[in-house]
């Protein structure tokens, strides 16, 4: 009914809940990590807290130069947090206890598409911000295990990392394309730093680690014994990438960990991803921040980390931030 119609009492009431409505509170708005909306366009947030990984792997201290460079170039306090890496990482961000995280980008996929350590549970709510270099699958022992060869690994005790992490998974696959299982070695659930130790108390005769090289792990262990890598063969290496397209061949430089050799492995990439619903112009600068001050990262990694090849490998949408500035470096 029209205003011109209502009585006088009809109109006082009216404009008196108008009153009302206007001293109201805002309304509320869902909280980070809550939507299913890629990218919306809520207010900034006062933190954001970047997942990491162990504090002896290479995550860790990329993401501390990171936490800072995103403080000071876009005044959102950030921090870096040791986590238990990727697919952790994962579940954290779906939970809404983070709002970015480094992964790899196996691990992510798996996410994405509910697949093995994700079985059955699809998370659709996370988006990826940008490739960052080569995580490098790294078998380790020493020269006294007598290990040149995954087939030497058998009946050994080995380190695979945590049960459902990206490190176990690489394993899992890795014994697979060399017709072994996890039922050949005697497998121990140890981090990075645990693997060190045990490696050089000689309670292990290996460990997988996948991370970027030179790992922090790994180079604290060639500081008391001799480090041998054990390579991936061509064939090998050619077999697994075939079945698992997100695998690259992969070489680890003579003198790396005092080695005599280039050894040959493979790799799969190393990854930021962000909550879908952290706001586009907040990824976008936080995108922009990153990749427009690798030079102020003091870790070898940093020279890999370019917007050209951002978005190569990468097995999950883009954030529509992060995509709106590749877009604009690479039109």
């Amino acid at each position: 009914m029209a205003i011109r119609k209502m009585n006088a009492w009809a109109v006082i009431a009216l404009a008196g809940s108008l009153i009302l409505a206007g001293c109201g509170s805002e309304p509320e708005t869902e909280p980070s990590g809550s939507g299913s909306e890629t990218g919306g366009e809520s207010a900034a947030p006062e933190f954001i807290s970047l997942l990491t990984g162990g504090t002896t792997g290479t995550y860790y201290p990329l993401g501390g130069a990171m936490a800072q460079i995103i403080t000071d170039e876009t005044g959102i306090k950030t921090t870096a947090e040791s986590s238990q890496a990727s697919a952790a990482n994962m579940t954290a961000l779906a939970d809404g206890d983070a709002q970015m995280a480094f992964v790899q980008t196996d691990t992510a996929f798996y996410a994405a598409e509910g697949s093995n350590m994700f079985d059955g549970e699809v998370i659709d709510t996370v988006s990826a911000v940008g490739a960052l270099y080569p995580e490098t699958i790294q078998l380790v022992t020493t020269e006294g295990s007598g290990i040149t060869s995954y087939e030497d690994l058998a009946g050994k005790s080995v380190s695979v990392g945590a049960p459902g992490s990206g490190t176990y998974i690489n394993a899992e696959q890795l014994l697979e394309i060399h017709d072994m299982t996890m039922e050949d070695v005697k497998a121990q659930n140890l981090d990075f730093a645990e693997s060190q130790e045990s490696l050089q108390a000689g309670q292990i005769d290996a460990a997988f680690i996948t991370a970027g090289t030179p790992t922090g792990a790994v180079e604290s262990l060639s500081a008391s014994a001799e480090v041998v890598i054990v390579p991936v063969e061509k064939d090998k290496a050619d077999a697994l990438i075939e079945k698992y397209p997100y695998y690259a061949h992969e070489t680890i430089p003579a003198d790396t960990y005092g080695i005599a050799e280039d050894v040959p492995t493979v790799s799969v990439l190393a990854m930021l991803v962000a909550q879908n619903d952290l706001p586009e112009d907040v990824v976008y600068d936080v995108t922009k921040a990153i990749f427009e001050n690798t030079d102020k990262i003091q870790h070898a990694k940093a020279q890999l980390i370019k917007a050209e090849t951002a978005l190569e490998g990468i097995g999950i949408p883009v954030h529509p931030g992060a995509q709106k500035y590749f877009d604009e470096v690479n039109p």
